[in-house]
């Protein structure tokens, strides 16, 4: 090492003590990435400390004169180039040690996490060699110039200084004009940083083995200093650190699915070939605690994106579509962290609480302009797909990876379009779980697909009022058992009639939506018999959406039935629901207007009111009226005297009226 005069020193060492973040920075940046975050911000530091030189005598030439110097150096360039020169040798030693100043024992330290850009930079540069990312460092964190920089670097011994440089004006283009901006950032600021525990107890216990108890003491306290909050507890702060630290990820064992009490995402084991990758998992969990800005946040309605307040459940960590994807689990939301090469992150959170075997059966792990992929539970023996726009065609199979991941599925056309098809996928549970169903899930634009559901009036079970709310799952995490698939010939035509109208749903967080076949009515004048469908569409949130269509004879079975009305926030048509009536004017083919409506099982009459004045003893109406533009109320009679007003009608949406 270079021995200087003591003016040297103290020029040395002002600079050392002016300049410290910005060297720290340049080392940091020319260390090699292969270290890690951690080690290399303890040897960034380090290796700054160590460029401060020794100070020492120049002899003289014994019977002459003192020895002729050049130009001293300042004090700042002679720091700069001892910590380019050390930073350097870490390039042949990878191995080498760290510098054993500064020591800071039990904690990890990490950089502030930066956006995408920031981390496709420390990509790029994590694939060059030192002298590249020396002479990257020297343009944008120190403003020399192509002369200078070339000085500086064969000065710190870099054997091809041009060609460093050459490298680096290549890297430089690729990533982009704001390499500098980026540079700066707090991505690659070792002197502001994160810090983390490391396992104080296995610690503790290594170094009572090496009989070293009141060393072991003193570095318990250390770290409680550093992590505490003011002296208090550290409890609540370890907490928190907790929930961000990979290692700590919940994962269920790979085969505990098929025995467990819960079949829902509690049962799902870890998947995806990243799942071990904790440097990913650790940069998901600190951008869902903390987002760096130009993070796209995404929220089904109704779900919170507060951080994890303990460790989450790791479900899938792999690549999907050159898209790096993380999904986590915390019992009530999935969170989906997404990390393209050339964008900036993504979280989606979705409400999953109290899900099932089919509210848990898949989730979205994928998503591109006009497709989807579902990652399948592990109770998913097998997938098919269909149109339901086509429900004479028969289903089609699609491949899935080992993983669980699918092929590519064409996603539901959006709102404004025209909605020529609408694809669906049934599931098919494995008998592992003690039973073996098919059911009908559709990708309305959040992480849990929407299950669909059918039933018709008269049939045990078969997914009406009497099926629960929650489409077909009881309150925690069961199911009840008969309610109501979309299968058949009658179910299928019902839905192609009605697919469309999910568009209306996009984005309104979904769980289930079960078309209910309440009533049949004929119709006058030989018209035809029509069909009378309340669609329940439940969220994860709790509230209900029932709109109530007529569906009469049609050229064509993907002709739309007709709303006759609609409710927000009611449990009609649900589990908990009182019985529904629906009422149109409808015109028959002689032009003649007609006054029409239907109630459901439990309604045992109906009473018009208005510009029509009649009564029946059955559930069902149809009498002659005056154009649809006069106004007429219907009012269903209730078996226990009581009464329920028309859906879509004069009153609270989705109240029964008083009797």
């Amino acid at each position: 090492m270079d021995e200087r005069t003591r003016a040297d020193i103290e020029r040395a060492e002002a600079a050392i003590v002016e300049h410290y973040p910005r060297l720290v920075r340049l080392g940091y940046l020319v260390l090699p990435p292969s270290l890690g975050r951690h080690r290399r911000v303890l040897a960034a530091h380090g290796l700054v400390q160590r460029a401060l030189p020794r100070a020492g005598r120049r002899r003289r030439r014994r019977g002459g004169l003192p020895a002729q110097r050049g130009p001293a150096p300042s004090g700042y360039d002679l720091v700069r180039l001892r910590t380019l020169r050390l930073a350097l040798s870490y390039e042949s030693l990878p191995a080498r040690p760290l510098p054993l100043v500064p020591y800071v024992g039990g904690l990890r330290l990490f950089p502030r996490a930066g956006g995408v850009d920031e981390l496709a930079l420390d990509r790029a540069l994590s694939a060059v060699p030192a002298p590249v990312r020396a002479a990257l460092g020297l343009w944008h964190l120190e403003g020399l110039d192509r002369d200078a920089a070339r000085a500086v670097l064969v000065a710190a011994g870099v054997e091809d200084p041009d060609e460093a440089q050459r490298a680096a004006a290549a890297l430089d283009r690729a990533t982009g004009a704001g390499a500098a901006a980026l540079l700066n950032s707090g991505e690659f600021d070792p002197c502001t940083v994160q810090t983390r525990p490391t396992d104080l107890l296995r610690r503790r216990q290594r170094v009572r083995a090496a009989g070293v108890l009141a060393a072991a003491v003193a570095l318990v306290a250390a770290v409680t200093a550093v992590v505490g909050d003011g002296g208090g507890p550290p409890r609540q702060q370890t907490a928190a650190e907790q929930a961000l630290d990979p290692a700590r990820l919940l994962r269920a064992p790979n085969e505990q699915w098929a025995g467990a009490s819960r079949v829902d995402f509690t049962a799902w084991p870890p998947r995806g070939h990243e799942a071990g990758d904790r440097e990913l998992l650790g940069r998901a969990l600190r951008v869902w605690a903390a987002p760096p800005p130009g993070t796209r946040i995404t929220a089904s309605a109704g779900t919170s994106t507060r951080p994890p307040d303990q460790p989450p459940r790791l479900l899938y960590a792999g690549l999907i579509d050159n898209v790096m994807v993380a999904v986590f689990h915390d019992g009530d939301r999935l969170v989906r962290y997404a990390e393209p090469e050339d964008a900036t992150p993504t979280l989606h959170f979705a409400r999953v609480d109290n899900a099932g075997v089919t509210s848990g059966g898949a989730l979205v792990i994928g998503r591109g302009n006009g497709w989807m992929r579902y990652l399948l539970a592990p109770w998913i023996s097998g997938i098919t797909t269909r149109d339901l726009l086509a429900p004479n065609a028969p289903e089609r199979g699609l491949h899935v990876a080992p993983d669980g991941v699918t092929d590519r599925i064409p996603t539901p056309p959006e709102s404004g379009g025209a909605c020529g098809s609408w694809p669906v996928a049934r599931l098919h549970t494995s008998a592992r779980i003690g039973e073996t169903r098919g059911f009908l899930v559709s990708d309305l634009g959040d992480l849990a697909p929407v299950h669909l559901m059918y039933g018709e009036a008269g049939r045990a079970g078969a997914g009406g009022p009497g099926a629960d709310a929650a489409g077909g799952e009881a309150a925690g995490s069961g199911e009840v058992a008969g309610s109501g698939e979309v299968a058949g010939a009658a179910a299928l035509h019902s839905w192609a009639r009605t697919a469309c109208s999910l568009r209306a749903l996009r984005g309104d967080g979904v769980r289930s939506v079960n078309n209910w076949a309440y009533a049949r009515q004929s119709l006058p004048e030989g018209g035809g018999s029509v069909t009378w469908v309340c669609a329940r569409a439940d969220t994860w949130r709790g509230p209900g959406r029932v709109t109530v269509q007529f569906q009469p004879p049609a050229a064509r079975p993907t002709d739309p039935g007709r709303i006759a009305g609609g409710a927000l926030n009611t449990a009609r048509c649900g589990r908990f629901g009182r019985p529904v009536v629906g009422d149109v004017h409808w015109q028959a083919k002689s032009g003649k207007w007609y006054l029409l409506a239907a109630g459901s099982p439990g309604v045992t009459g109906l009473d018009a009111t208005g510009a029509v004045r009649t009564t029946t003893t059955t559930p069902t109406l149809a009498v002659p009226a005056p154009p649809a533009a006069a106004p007429a109320e219907v009012w269903g009679r209730l078996g226990d005297g009581g009464r329920v007003r028309a859906v879509g009608r004069a009153g609270p949406a989705g109240r029964p009226s008083p009797p």
